[in-house]
């Protein structure tokens, strides 16, 4: 280990090929992506959500391949996962494939495999403000925001998504003021919240491509 090296982060963080070890009650949670490649900006919003939400743990839920992108030039999982797990360099961020031993290709399947498996866990979906703007596009996204709580964190350029998501309009009537942010874990579903915070400007697309964003 670097002697700089904080103590409490590993220069790695634990990765696993199908469920991460978790307790009853634990409060986890669900970052799902392609991470190709996994960058800061990923690690930021993880870190919002472990602190904001007072979560336990969070899961790094690396796809096989996004159905809503195109995937043939995709890297293989096995090195997203490790490229994933030495971004996330945390002891509470935990990376996963487990959606590619589950066989599920969408996170309603996947969200579904969790939650029946792992019945007395406490999870919650997390996803960025830009994901938000598409998540009406998302196959049976209503089963996903009936299942599990979501916390939607900003991100640049798409600060207003919130509020002018279709599925935001859906779930207006569910949605929790950030100072109940502690407790979503808690809510049965629907429950959403949008946590505001420092942001980064980091993006798989703009790294695929070679840019490197000014912080």
């Amino acid at each position: 280990m670097r002697q700089n090296a904080p103590i409490s982060e590993p220069l790695v963080s634990r990765a696993f090929a199908g469920l991460p070890p978790s307790g009853a009650g634990q409060r986890i949670g669900l970052y799902g992506g392609s991470f190709n490649p996994a960058h800061d900006g990923h690690r930021h919003v993880s870190l919002i959500a472990l602190q904001r939400l007072q979560l336990d743990v969070v899961w790094w839920l690396v796809t096989p391949g996004n159905p809503l992108k195109d995937t043939r030039a995709l890297p293989p999982l096995a090195g997203r996962i490790a490229a994933a797990a030495r971004i996330a360099r945390h002891p509470r961020l935990v990376v996963t494939g487990v959606e590619a031993e589950f066989g599920t290709r969408y996170s309603a399947d996947l969200v579904r495999q969790l939650t029946m498996r792992l019945a007395d866990r406490r999870f919650v979906w997390i996803i960025g403000s830009d994901n938000l703007a598409g998540f009406h596009l998302w196959d049976r996204w209503q089963a996903i925001t009936g299942s599990v709580p979501i916390a939607v964190v900003n991100r640049p350029g798409w600060l207003t998504a919130p509020l002018n998501a279709p599925m935001a309009h859906a779930l207006r009537d569910w949605r929790l003021p950030e100072i109940a942010a502690v407790r979503l874990a808690n809510y049965r579903a629907p429950a959403w919240i949008h946590l505001t915070a420092p942001r980064t400007a980091a993006a798989s697309t703009t790294l695929r491509s070679g840019h490197v964003p000014q912080k």
